[in-house]
């Protein structure tokens, strides 16, 4: 784990904050992404427990309240984003731990039926340590899911019309994001490393996901941003994995 790395990111959330208040939450699974509506790789959340690995503002625990899931746990770096949370849940008894996903403050083992992750697992300093945790926080036969900016977008540059391969795909390691105003560090992973790191930590992989959705409402909503229709039209966004817990 990488303290310094923690640190410099948990400042950058907590001044970014109100940037990302209900930013792209379940349904969603990021920009021009397929959403849970479609895709259903969460099944009935009616009496799940769930934990939310970088939970944010808490929108995502507020769509698993209104489908009636039993308990609601979130975990995040950010003291900002869990006061935020904090009170859009108020009465629906979410359990919210600040903390990084790195380290476990106190998250039962062998619990919980569901543990996702919304645009939050490239953050991990250490991915192997992150998805052990994930894994012991499950029950045998529960589900993680995740997604996350398609590690290959960022590797391409939008130049007026053209499209440039500016780095190696190969080039794993910590980058600061181009799209990210304030200092802050991420973790570029291949799409086999993400899969390879759960296998070894004892998940079976159950569905990858790449496509991109350009309908008019979301290529408007994401207009002369990061995620643009032109770019998204040629490489896809956002990684969305389903694995489970033998």
């Amino acid at each position: 784990m990488d303290s310094k790395t923690i640190s410099i990111n948990k400042h950058s959330w907590d001044e970014a904050s109100p940037r990302f208040y209900g930013r792209n939450p379940l349904p969603e699974y990021g920009p021009l992404a397929p959403t849970e509506d479609e895709l259903q790789l969460l099944g009935n959340i009616g009496g799940k427990k769930v934990l939310d690995i970088g939970c944010g503002s808490g929108h995502s625990l507020q769509y698993m309240k209104n489908n009636h899931a039993s308990e609601l746990w979130g975990l995040d770096l950010s003291h900002s984003q869990l006061q935020a949370a904090g009170q859009l849940l108020i009465k629906d008894e979410a359990r919210l731990f600040e903390a990084p996903m790195e380290e476990n403050p106190g998250i039962p083992r062998d619990y919980f039926d569901i543990v996702y992750s919304i645009y939050a697992l490239g953050w991990t300093t250490d991915l192997d340590q992150t998805l052990a945790n994930i894994h012991s926080y499950l029950k045998a036969g529960g589900i993680f899911v995740f997604s996350w900016e398609h590690p290959f977008y960022n590797r391409v540059q939008q130049a007026g019309d053209s499209l440039i391969l500016n780095q190696s795909y190969h080039q794993e390691g910590a980058y600061a994001h181009e799209a990210w105003s304030q200092p802050a560090i991420m973790q570029q992973f291949k799409v086999s490393t993400y899969l390879n790191t759960l296998i070894n930590n004892g998940f079976m992989i159950e569905q990858v996901i790449e496509e991109v959705r350009l309908s008019e409402e979301d290529v408007e909503k994401h207009s002369n941003r990061w995620y643009s229709f032109d770019k998204a039209s040629h490489v896809p966004t956002t990684l969305i994995v389903k694995a489970r817990k033998e």
